[in-house]
């Protein structure tokens, strides 16, 4: 079965070029323009993708992302025409998978829309399947299912991509552009997608998040996974 999309903008030009694109990639792909008619169909039948602009009439794309993750893990790209890195970084904060800047290239967003799906579909860069322990959190690959104290927690596809791989490598400090190179399969890209993807997963593993212990930071390099006592 195609892919389905829901195109959020509330410029119908920006909407038709992109919804263009995206069935030349076989997706079915459907439009609204209003943050409070988004939610309505994305709530009443969930898309395998929402590519969200932060603009928006009523309801803007960061409460739509924010209500969206609340019930479903739906991945998300936002699209926005602020320039300034806060307004990047608050978009990945509340829970979107990517970002793309207007004015940005139809092709480069198709591209981008392909590799969060591969991520969402569990063509995950750990790789196989398998089951990661760690005292208490226990990632199971095969299953994309991760436990903390036998709870699930709910991560999204690059959460979920990230915190295996940092498992699969512990004790090895890797910097931001490795992890964005590794993780997301960008040679080049914003550096602070890796800052937020850290600190949203500390606050759903760590006990402590403003004083981790499991995703510590290196200063001068990034990040490594140090197992808890006794993790393998």
């Amino acid at each position: 079965m195609n892919t389905r999309i829901l195109v959020v903008d509330d410029d119908p030009t920006v909407a038709e070029v992109v919804a263009r694109y995206l069935e030349r990639d076989g997706h079915d792909v459907e439009c609204v323009g209003d943050g409070v008619e988004a939610l309505r169909r994305a709530l009443a039948d969930p898309p395998d993708l929402m590519v969200l602009d932060l603009m928006l009439p009523k309801i803007d794309g960061l409460q739509v992302c924010r209500k969206l993750r609340e019930r479903w893990p739906v991945p998300v790209i936002m699209l926005t025409a602020l320039g300034e890195e806060i307004d990047r970084v608050v978009g990945l904060e509340t829970g979107a998978d990517d970002y793309v800047v207007k004015p940005f290239s139809p092709r480069e967003l198709a591209l981008r829309v392909q590799s969060v799906l591969r991520r969402a579909g569990g063509a995950s860069v750990t790789g196989g399947t398998g089951v990661l322990r760690d005292g208490d959190l226990v990632v199971d690959v095969g299953a994309h299912e991760v436990r903390l104290r036998g709870d699930e927690v709910m991560l999204t596809a690059r959460e979920f991509d990230l915190l295996a791989y940092l498992m699969r490598n512990p004790r090895q400090a890797f910097s931001r552009s490795a992890l964005l190179n590794q993780v997301w399969g960008w040679s080049f890209g914003d550096s602070s997608t890796v800052t937020v993807h850290v600190r949203r997963l500390r606050e759903k593993i760590e006990q402590d998040p403003t004083e981790p212990r499991r995703i510590v930071t290196v200063w001068g390099v990034g990040y490594r996974y140090e197992p808890t006592e006794g993790g393998t």
